[in-house]
């Protein structure tokens, strides 16, 4: 008896001690869990926001908006860049109209030239993708009056405003025509007439914004006398309709332009018309005007021309003409070819009074930076060596250089270098070494100060003031602490980066493992992929990580791969390589690499591998899905193309050429011909009002599944669009709901 009740109060203690620790464990991760409700409703991990910031005119100073405890709203301040000296230039209590009791909400601002006035951008309204309509007050500070501009027209409808170049007037558009307001007088006089149903003007149709990210539509020119804007014609384009079911009891259509795969353009031209009213004129430009792109339009500086790069419908060559708005005389300077396609970078300054124009081209296998003359016959390198110019940050004539993004060594980290204008030394990197990860720059027009945001997978933003060249830190503006802090008592684990040799090229990668991660176990394995030339998912930037992060909690391995053909700095070959094979070369591409993972790494669980991705990588994984099944058992596709045929010309051709000269890269692109090969678990999820891929692409993708008798699982988001986050609990309902699929088929 003794000793038996002495094992029993032995095996008590032991009861107790693990039933304690149990406790205690469960303490810490209650602590310490990740939730989806953090993540998507309480927002509880939202970084703090910065800016936006302006430097001044000077050079001397930078503006930000600051909190108004005492009024509420914002007031916008200014700091100089030497001594830090902090002045409130507008206060928030000098933005309240005279008949509401709060300052107007600052979306966006912009100063006049001789930073004297204000332009207020606010109440704002989402136009396909961003908020870019709403309404425009101007406040002059030298009399502290503030007034609503654009009375005439119907509120929430203004878009584009800005100061002509004297700043005594501002133009701006409203429902598809183009006005211009007298600061002084208040008199308002509307230069074109025609805009409304089919016909555009100062801004574009759907497609021209999603894919050639045009928006704002028209130019003052220099000497603020005249107008120039981009004019749509939709009239020819087939028409798509989305279905609205739950906003009223009987359904009704809305209508959207939107050029298919193969179908008519719109038809666009540019013309000029004065500032003060009268008839427009129009460029002459060759060709169909159904069947190129007028993708970019400017002044030239201190003149009366602008320059107009229009882009065959293949978009494999840009036609740079020079049109004077005087005459109306065009004039070809310049013609960019690629095999492939071609990008439009926004990299175009004037040099040496005019006499030059900076350009950016891949001719010599990687992205470089130009020095052309105006009359396009000498063109010469500026930056050179085997990298890509990711991105231009400042232009510095006086110093004789040119800034900009670049990483030569590491695809997936971004570093500021600099490289003499002229073309002579090296480039040189100004980013100092031990700031791994990647960096943007805000940098003044003279080249002396720079607005910095480091950032790196386990690093959320920090914003810093920096001195150039040397890179001197002056003052750091956000660091993010507390966020990071949130973060670190999650003890995650980190991403891991990693390449994946296919035998065709080293593709990067990363990684995160389960919390408590033991090799000796078998974990199921989650690929997150997107593979199209649009974007990239390999970046050591702070994205959060937090669904993905969520899921490595739950107990899986989470990884990403970036195939050849995405937008990574790797060079032409390596973003061509993609042509006219859209889902076909990215999706072997993903399948050798997930066999090579397989070989690498023993502890993932061969038989649980899963395959989820958005948009195009909706489509990848359906690809995925439907040619590898022996790899993927599981799979989640989001908002996805089915079929090519079904989205729009401007993306789909650029990459895939046009289909009367590749109609086997369509179909074999396409995951739709390929349904019968599914053996895995699939869910489908898309919202219904998705202007950018269709619903279409769902219910076809349904319909061929049935057929082949496929079962699967769907869910639909009624009048959610690409990115089901609109109406009540939509983001939160979305991520349970994927949840709960991996959590009972992976």
């Amino acid at each position: 008896m003794m000793n038996n009740a002495k094992i029993i109060i032995q095996l008590s203690i032991v009861t107790i001690a693990v039933f304690t620790g149990f406790v205690s464990i469960a303490q810490t991760q209650k602590k310490s869990l990740l939730t989806l409700e953090d993540i998507y409703s309480n927002r509880t991990y939202s970084q703090k926001g910065f800016g936006p910031v302006r430097w001044m005119k000077d050079n001397k100073g930078y503006s930000t908006l600051e909190a108004n405890n005492e009024f509420g709203g914002k007031d916008i301040v200014r700091y100089d860049a030497v001594s830090g000296e902090r002045n409130v230039l507008v206060s928030a209590e000098k933005l309240i109209p005279a008949d509401r009791k709060e300052p107007l909400v600052i979306a966006d601002y912009q100063w006049s030239k001789d930073d004297s006035k204000l332009l207020i951008f606010t109440n704002t309204r989402r136009v396909w993708r961003y908020n870019t309509r709403g309404d425009y007050w101007l406040l002059n500070l030298k009399t502290g009056k503030l007034q609503q501009l654009g009375k005439s027209v119907e509120r929430t409808t203004m878009m584009f405003a800005k100061f002509s170049p004297d700043a005594t007037r501002v133009a701006y558009e409203s429902k598809y025509n183009i006005y211009v307001e007298d600061l002084a007088t208040g008199r308002t006089t509307q230069i074109t007439h025609d805009g409304g149903g089919n016909i555009i003007n100062g801004t574009f149709d759907w497609v021209y914004e999603e894919e050639l990210d045009c928006r704002d539509g028209f130019r003052w020119s220099p000497d603020g006398k005249n107008i120039a804007y981009w004019q749509s014609d939709t009239k020819a384009i087939g028409t798509f309709y989305l279905i609205n079911n739950v906003d009223s009891i009987y359904s009704f259509p809305i209508p959207l332009p939107y050029p298919k795969v193969g179908t008519t353009l719109s038809a666009v031209k540019v013309g000029v018309v004065p500032a003060n009213g009268g008839s427009t004129r129009w460029f002459a430009i060759p060709g169909d005007s159904r069947n190129h792109y007028l993708a970019r339009m400017d002044f030239v500086p201190n003149s009366h021309e602008v320059m107009i790069q229009q882009l065959n419908r293949t978009q494999d060559s840009n036609f740079v003409w020079i049109g004077d708005t005087h005459t109306m005389k065009l004039e070809n300077r310049l013609i960019e070819t690629d095999e492939a396609f071609l990008d439009i970078h926004d990299d175009i300054l004037w040099l040496d009074h005019e006499k030059y124009f900076t350009w950016s081209s891949e001719k010599d296998g990687w992205r470089h930076l130009y020095k052309v003359s105006r009359d396009g016959k000498t063109m010469s390198l500026i930056t050179k060596g085997n990298f890509d110019v990711v991105q231009i940050s400042c232009i510095d004539t006086a110093g004789g250089f040119v800034y900009y993004i670049a990483s030569p060594e590491n695809f997936t980290q971004r570093y500021l270098y600099r490289s003499r204008i002229d073309g002579t030394g090296i480039a040189e990197r100004v980013t100092p070494a031990n700031m791994a990860g990647q960096s943007s720059y805000q940098v003044s027009s003279n080249a002396q100060w720079a607005i910095q945001t480091f950032q790196n997978s386990a690093t959320p933003p920090i914003v810093s003031l920096v001195k150039l060249p040397d890179h001197q830190t002056i003052k750091i503006l956000e660091d993010n602490r507390a966020l990071k802090a949130k973060f670190d008592d999650l003890h995650l684990n980190p991403k891991q980066f990693f390449k994946v040799d296919i035998g065709d090229d080293l593709l990067d990668a990363w990684m995160i493992k389960p919390v408590g991660f033991d090799p000796a176990k078998k974990y199921p394995l989650l690929f997150y992929v997107y593979g199209e030339p649009a974007g990239s998912t390999v970046q050591d930037s702070w994205q959060g990580d937090l669904w993905d992060q969520y899921m490595a909690q739950q107990g899986y391995v989470v990884m990403s791969v970036d195939n050849r053909g995405t937008k990574a700095p790797r060079g032409r070959a390596w973003r061509k390589s993609i042509y006219k094979q859209i889902g076909i070369l990215a999706s072997q591409d993903q399948s050798k690499a997930a066999l090579k993972i397989f070989e690498l790494y023993p502890f993932i669980d061969t038989s649980r591998v899963g395959i989820w991705g958005w948009s195009g990588g909706g489509q990848m994984t359906l690809n995925c899905m439907f040619r590898y099944p022996a790899i993927y058992k599981t799979g989640l596709a989001v908002s996805f193309v089915s079929d090519q045929r079904l989205y729009d010309a401007t993306y789909q051709e650029r990459y895939m050429g046009l289909l009367g000269n590749n109609a086997k890269g369509y179909h074999d692109g396409s995951p739709i011909n390929y349904v019968s090969n599914l053996q895995g678990k699939l869910m489908i999820i898309h919202g219904t009002a998705d202007d950018n891929v269709h619903y279409q692409s769902f219910e076809r993708l349904v319909n061929e599944l049935i057929r082949n008798n496929k079962l699967f699982d769907m869910m639909a988001y009624p009048m959610r669009s690409h990115g089901i986050n609109e109406r009540q609990n939509t983001s939160l309902h979305l991520r349970r709901t994927m949840e709960k699929f991996w959590k009972e088929n992976l």
